[in-house]
């Protein structure tokens, strides 16, 4: 996801019994060149747990790469420095009886110091992804996951996809996963009623940092199959995490005659502009937890064509999209010429994302969820 700051959280007054939670997180959660689903969705949380009982000290943990998971950006050289530490340090400080909310790349980068602490804190584990479910995962990485998991007194999935594949792979059991979905800001630029022909049908909209589970590459195979259709295609999301899937893809792109634009990271204001010029978000991946541009696309009425991986299907229950079979640039390919040659096609998927819009949750909503897993433990 390529958003570099949040929507300001809503003015709410504090409950009147506050608790404290210290919320450990990756260094440069708000910088703006280090962006990820991941770091938005802890902004958010971080910004609205007041409003839920609980006071949030929020410290950033340096180094929380390692084993923490198969892709994570790399700092920038002038990236500012973080306000905490390492994690051995920082739980070392911490009175006995703290709760801690940490994030899973942080916890998973220091799995061992985590399963030393939980003995004296409680520990809650928030989880943005299932690290085993990458093709590409080491067996440190994996086997980092599962120790972290088995430290924490209770996780926190921000997918039920994720919460079930946790069970499913014995991580974690049924009785101490919580489950909260990233929400959507209340008001988006773009998400009132408009007539369908202020978008173009043709602009294709792919968002999400470029790498190998994002899937680009499928989506440039299943482009190449359209050569014939009126198409245009923008991938938003940073280069810098696989720099060589990167440049592979931008050979691919200049056989298709200039009709794929690769933007780098966006702030929030040229993330939204692309969003309102785009017709139709397509998420090609091949690991999806939860799919945070899917939600954000049907908060604006967008349809969307994706993989039908992860947490995708439970995002798009609402309706708006069409799933294809992951991984098959043929199924996408036929799925973009129905949306690109069919009117029949394009209204009903508009129709499906503007129903969609009103059930999907706020981001409160996910605050909500976080407050009260933190509760129960």
């Amino acid at each position: 996801m390529t958003v570099a700051s949040v929507d300001e959280p809503p003015v709410v007054a504090a409950s009147a019994t506050q608790r404290s939670v210290t919320f450990l997180v990756p260094e440069g959660v708000d910088d703006p060149l280090r962006v990820s689903g991941g770091n938005v969705y802890d902004q958010h949380v971080r910004d609205r747990l007041g409003a839920h009982g609980w006071s949030v000290d929020t410290v950033e943990v340096r180094d929380a790469v390692g084993a923490a998971g198969p892709t994570r950006p790399e700092a920038p050289l002038d990236a500012p420095a973080a306000r905490g530490g390492d994690a051995g340090t920082l739980l070392d400080e911490l009175p006995d009886g703290t709760t801690v909310l940490v994030d899973g790349l942080v916890a998973a980068g220091a799995p061992e110091e985590f399963r030393a602490a939980a003995d004296r804190l409680r520990v809650v584990v928030l989880t943005h992804m299932v690290v085993a479910a990458f093709p590409d995962a080491t067996p440190a990485q994996v086997d980092a996951e599962r120790r972290m998991l088995s430290a924490a007194h209770r996780v926190v999935a921000t997918s039920a996809w994720t919460a079930r594949e946790f069970e499913r792979r014995g991580l974690v059991d049924a009785g101490r996963v919580s489950v909260a979905a990233p929400g959507v800001a209340a008001s988006l630029p773009g998400s009132g009623e408009r007539a369908p022909s202020v978008r173009a049908d043709g602009q294709l909209l792919c968002v999400g940092v470029v790498a190998p589970h994002k899937g680009q590459d499928v989506l440039l195979a299943a482009l190449a199959r359209l050569p014939d259709q009126g198409w245009a295609c923008t991938i938003a999301g940073s280069t810098d995490t696989s720099p060589e899937f990167a440049s592979g893809l931008r050979r691919d792109a200049a056989a298709l005659g200039g009709r794929v634009r690769f933007t780098g990271v966006l702030g929030r204001v040229a993330l939204d502009a692309e969003y309102e010029r785009c017709g139709l978000l397509v998420a090609p991946s091949r690991v999806e937890s939860a799919g945070m541009a899917i939600a954000e696309a049907q908060a604006r009425g967008i349809p969307v064509v994706a993989a039908d991986v992860g947490g995708i299907r439970d995002t798009v229950s609402r309706g708006g999209a069409m799933l294809v079979t992951p991984e098959d640039p043929a199924a996408l390919a036929a799925a973009l010429r129905e949306w690109l040659t069919d009117p029949d096609v394009r209204r009903g998927l508009r129709h499906g994302a503007r129903a969609a819009r009103a059930a999907l949750p706020s981001w409160d909503d996910t605050a909500a969820a976080v407050a009260a897993a933190l509760e129960a433990t």
